[in-house]
């Protein structure tokens, strides 16, 4: 157990002074900020302006109508124009206009015409959602011209243009949020997914330096392969853990310097945000079971990405062919997490979320929706005791590869080879 401890030391303690994973820890929080609000930005900036003229023939659509729809909006704009539609197909395109639209003459609501389209002349394909701005604003005074043709006036419109919202009142949990419980579910899922990937493959890389390097030859003479195995994962488990555990102190400590300072602004939605989640989410229960998940879970796929580095040479091809199985696990158990949040009391939710392989990631996504009513002790419970033994098998199978494979040189094994060390007596 003592060369257990000093294996996990080193491990710990090498890694966490590297610059890598303190510039990674700082700059992992600022870098999935900066993409969530820097992706909006980007495509606030390079979304595509249409500028359209209309042609009205129906004498429906005044210039008082376009001008109240356009308002202050300078993008996406709609101008009223004289001309006739042979002359200005000629030369739209140089007086500054992106396409132009025909009203014809007997276009009229009482016609039946809501059920036909009204066609936009260009010379330049526009992407799915460059002309949605426009569409709307057409629509919105449409409406207006119905609305005036029916004598309503703005109170009658109000009452028209309202609509009923659906909000879910669970009858037992009254703080629930869904539109919080999906946003934690995606990021838990994400979250997960990356540090097992991350980290997985760190493990894979760290055995395969020490056998490449002949580390691991000095190493295995003083303990044996299942403790140098076993301490490896646990101390890069601990690296993990300890880079998650200081983000959620980040995060507390935004939210009490922001709740004390009392700042306005983006501070403040941010720390009213936060505050939303503390009042609808068990904060302390998707900690821990994160926490559970996060250490299970890597010593789960750990355990076997720790066996391929055992068995591989310098060849990284080798890494990537054996580890790809491995990988595709993890990968299907993200693509199951989006059904699961969806529905997260379907059959897919609930079976995904107890089988090892993937219930480090589904559970996750899950628990934020309630427990015990949308997860059930039972399931929570069943889950947590087959991840257990799911990496205690895969821990026992890879200590018997990695055995055999750790002093292995010049050989290029197969899965199937590997198998059979594994099952040798």
């Amino acid at each position: 157990m003592h060369k257990i401890i000093l294996i996990i030391k080193r491990e710990f303690l090498t890694r966490v002074r590297k610059k890598t994973f303190i510039i990674g820890t700082i700059l992992f929080p600022l870098l999935y900020l900066g993409l969530i609000f820097g992706t909006g930005y980007i495509a606030d900036k390079t979304k595509e302006n249409v500028s359209i003229a209309m042609l009205d023939q129906s004498g429906l659509f005044t210039e008082e109508l376009i001008k109240s729809v356009n308002g202050n909006d300078t993008s996406n704009t709609i101008k009223l124009v004289t001309s006739t539609p042979e002359i200005f197909k000629a030369n739209f395109d140089s007086l500054g206009y992106d396409g132009y639209v025909i009203i014809p003459a007997n276009f009229s609501w009482r016609a039946g015409v809501d059920s036909n389209s009204i066609l936009v002349n260009t010379k330049k394909s526009f992407g799915i959602g460059a002309l949605s701005p426009v569409e709307k604003k057409i629509n919105r005074m449409w409406n207006k011209i119905k609305h005036d043709s029916l004598g309503l006036d703005a109170a009658k419109e109000a009452i028209l243009n309202k609509n009923l919202s659906l909000k879910v009142n669970n009858e037992k949990n009254k703080n629930s949020d869904a539109g919080v419980a999906t946003v934690i579910g995606y990021v838990s899922g994400f979250l997960m997914y990356f540090i097992l990937l991350l980290y997985g493959s760190q493990v894979m890389m760290g055995v395969t330096e020490e056998k490449t390097s002949r580390i691991a030859e000095v190493v295995v003479s003083s303990v044996k392969p299942f403790q140098l195995m076993i301490g490896k994962i646990i101390g890069i488990g601990m690296v993990a853990l300890t880079q998650f555990l200081i983000w959620i102190a980040c995060i507390f400590i935004i939210y009490n310097i922001g709740k004390t300072s009392g700042s306005g602004g983006a501070a403040s939605s941010m720390v009213g945000q936060i505050q939303n989640v503390f009042t609808t989410v068990n904060v302390p229960l998707v900690v821990g079971c994160f926490i559970f998940y996060l250490l299970a879970g890597f010593f789960f796929y750990s355990s076997l990405y720790a066996a391929i580095g055992s068995a591989i040479n310098e060849d990284m091809r080798e890494a990537q062919s054996l580890s790809f199985p491995i990988t595709m696990l993890i990968i299907f158990s993200i693509a199951l997490m989006t059904p699961a949040i969806s529905n997260p009391s379907s059959s897919v939710a609930v079976w995904a979320s107890i089988i090892p392989f993937s219930s480090p990631i589904v559970m996750m996504a899950r628990i934020p929706f309630g427990v015990p009513n949308t997860v059930p002790y039972w399931q929570l419970g069943l889950s947590m005791v087959l991840l257990i033994a799911g990496f205690m098998f895969t821990t026992w199978f890879a200590a018997r590869i990695y055995r055999t494979g750790i002093l292995m040189y010049g050989k290029k094994p197969s899965w199937k080879e590997m198998i059979k060390w594994a099952f040798r007596k």
